[in-house]
């Protein structure tokens, strides 16, 4: 009992030391903020090839998926029905020829009678009833004579459509671009309802995205309609455009905003945007998806902290800035765009406020920590407005 009294008590331990975070500073720059969109690719013209006369297909004088020319014969429908009724129309031109040339002659006999009775029956050396047919017969053959030169013309009509009846038997490409598969094959009776094939002109391609009527307004000044005769791919404010495909990669050339549609769509709110890009080599098809990025607005005076700077909390953005001492201070803010790697506060925060972006799961309001600059989070300042692409 006595050595117990006399034992000392352990002193109290010493408090843990302030936990180490990482640090970034608040940066005030001109930002670019992009928006991104999925998007369809649609050839930039889009031909169904239909046959314009029906009859059976003997021929078919493409590749499949190969580059064709406008003018190019594509399929051949039989002709011997075609060239048969363009010798009927030709034989029915020479009849209405021939009669006209008769009509002409008996006309001509009349004009004679008439010129030889007319002083005679005057002379009442002949009953004036023959002058009176003579008269009769010269006027039934100047009728004669125009109905023949009609029957020539309407022979005419009926060679000219039988020749253009022939020559549809040869159905041609109305575009050049990539021929799709054929739908039917030689040998079938094909009819002026039949789609044989589609080309499309793929270089340059269509885009076809949709975005919001917020981004509309924001594109508004830069995106003009061509008028006839202009070059859409090289106006004078184009919108750059950039896209990236399904496999991830981005498309080594930029696109061009062409036009907007006429209206918004009641429903979402968007309205569709329609670009083009060009396709050397084709790589481009229709069908086709991918992601649309552009350039929508520059953000002047934009306050930026790293995004890992920014935690969320039921709903609500907080950052956990830096104040004397080193003490915590949790503060609740606005954020905007992400921009890169980083986040635009839009309130809350004040240009070179410090920041904690590395450990701020471990740190609490008015906790005083040991700061140290976070150098994996350092704002990357963007281009000027002169600068930006």
């Amino acid at each position: 009992m006595i050595l117990s009294s006399c034992a000392k008590d352990p002193p109290p331990s010493a408090p843990p030391p302030p936990p180490d975070v990482g640090v970034s500073t608040v940066q005030q720059e001109t930002v670019p903020i992009y928006g991104n969109w999925v998007a369809s690719l649609e050839g930039f013209v889009t031909a169904n090839i239909q046959p314009q006369v029906s009859g059976y297909l003997i021929r078919q004088n493409y590749r499949e998926g190969s580059f064709v020319h406008k003018g190019d014969v594509l399929f051949e429908i039989d002709p011997r029905p075609f060239q048969a009724a363009l010798e009927q129309a030709e034989g029915q031109l020479a009849q209405a020829k021939g009669q006209l040339g008769q009509a002409q002659a008996q006309l001509g006999l009349s004009e004679i009678n008439v010129k030889r009775d007319t002083p005679l029956a005057q002379a009442h050396a002949i009953a004036q009833s023959q002058l009176d047919n003579d008269i009769q017969g010269q006027r039934q053959n100047e009728a004669l004579i125009k109905s023949g030169q009609a029957a020539i013309e309407a022979a005419k009509a009926n060679v000219a459509a039988a020749e253009l009846n022939l020559g549809f038997t040869k159905v041609r490409s109305l575009v050049d671009g990539i021929a799709g598969i054929a739908s039917t094959q030689f040998g079938n009776l094909v009819s002026q309802s039949s789609v044989l094939t589609t080309v499309s002109q793929v270089n340059p391609i269509k885009v076809y995205f949709s975005i919001s009527e917020q981004e509309y307004l924001a594109l508004a000044d830069r995106i003009k309609t061509g008028s006839a005769g202009t070059d859409l791919l090289r106006s004078k404010k184009p919108v750059p455009l950039q896209l990236t495909l399904a496999n991830g990669s981005v498309y080594p050339h930029s696109g061009r905003i062409l036009f907007a549609d006429r209206s918004v769509d009641a429903q979402t709110g968007t309205i569709r945007i329609v670009g083009a890009f060009p396709n050397p080599g084709n790589i481009l098809r229709p069908g086709q998806f991918g992601r649309i990025t552009a350039l929508t607005s520059l953000q002047q005076n934009a306050l930026l902290v790293p995004q890992r700077a920014v935690s969320e909390l039921q709903g609500r953005h907080q950052i956990a800035l830096l104040g004397a001492g080193n003490k915590i201070n949790i503060r609740t803010v606005q954020v905007g765009e992400r921009v890169g790697e980083n986040w635009v506060i839009l309130s809350g925060v004040n240009p070179g406020d410090r920041v904690v972006s590395l450990g701020t799961a471990k740190v609490r309001d008015g906790e005083t920590v040991t700061p140290k600059l976070d150098k994996l989070n350092v704002v990357t300042p963007y281009p000027s407005q002169g600068e930006a692409k």
